[in-house]
């Protein structure tokens, strides 16, 4: 039984800025991993640190954790303009991963946000909590034991689900189904697929392109995160989310791309990669995925 002073130990080294890091992300885990109440507090603590990359991941977190407990401090970060793009968008999802419905006009507000990733990323959190609404029921476990910002597909041929997925005239709902998907087939030629949609228009569908590709953890896609992580004219948050693919992948040829972009003018690049090298080495090391492998207290 992991009591309340050992979650506050972990929580103090989440939220200690003096601390690497990669330290602070592996006390977010174990948090997330324990959850409860005391977790949930301390991760909302965080939001008022300097690091756009771990308050993304605080709201990740939190989403992922699937308490209710959470709304109220998702909720200041999805309103507050003062707050970077890309946590204002992962509150948003963490909205629809908790899926109460009682932040349906909220989230209805802002899918219209002058903020096209906020936007689209609300539309998104809006069309699975009607889809929730709709069937009565959960989507299921995620064989990769995540809660997903939309459904897979029940589509399971590779041809079609990229044609879905590479559409731009198709709702962005439609095609993160047909990305599920892919996902959840698996294999080189579903890895292939997903990896053209680093090619498409949205930031926002790149860079869940980039965290999909990353939980597939298929070397064929390694050039194409490599090139999309490289492009200075590319995303932030699509570089960043490259970036952390990499190191989840941990194939050998990651390690000099990550080491070379541990110095990129990007912060939140800057940042991924310094998380993403300790990703590299831990996946190299342990038959558990990275975020899942870190359950025991670090007090």
């Amino acid at each position: 039984m992991v009591t309340e002073q050992e979650v506050e130990a972990v929580g103090r080294t989440l939220l200690d800025a003096a601390q690497p890091l990669p330290a602070r992300f592996r006390a977010l885990f174990t948090l997330r991993n324990v959850g409860g109440r005391a977790a949930v507090r301390c991760i909302s603590r965080g939001f008022g640190d300097s690091s756009a990359l771990l308050k993304h991941e605080l709201a990740y977190c939190l989403g992922q954790m699937g308490d209710a407990a959470a709304i109220p401090a998702l909720l200041r970060v999805l309103q507050d303009p003062r707050q970077e793009p890309m946590v204002r968008h992962e509150a948003g999802e963490a909205l629809g991963a908790i899926g109460n419905p009682e932040v349906l006009d909220v989230l209805k507000h802002y899918s219209e946000d002058p903020v096209v990733e906020v936007a689209e990323t609300c539309q998104l959190a809006v069309q699975r909590l009607e889809w929730l609404q709709e069937h009565g029921e959960d989507p299921g476990a995620s064989p990769y034991l995540s809660v997903d910002p939309a459904p897979p597909a029940e589509e399971t041929d590779v041809a079609k689900l990229r044609e879905t997925l590479l559409d731009e005239s198709r709702p962005l709902f439609e095609r993160y189904r047909a990305m599920f998907a892919l996902r959840n087939v698996g294999g080189r030629e579903a890895a292939l697929a997903l990896a053209d949609g680093l090619r498409c228009g949205s930031a926002l569908f790149r860079h869940e392109i980039g965290y999909v590709l990353g939980q597939l953890r298929h070397e064929a896609s390694v050039p194409a995160l490599t090139a999309a992580l490289r492009s200075r004219a590319e995303s932030p948050m699509v570089r960043h989310e490259c970036a952390e693919a990499l190191g989840s992948i941990a194939r050998d040829g990651c390690l000099e791309t990550l080491r070379a972009f541990a110095r990129d003018a990007e912060r939140v690049v800057r940042e991924s990669c310094e998380v993403a090298l300790d990703m590299y080495h831990y996946e190299r090391g342990s038959q558990l995925q990275y975020a899942d492998g870190l359950c025991k207290l670090q007090a």
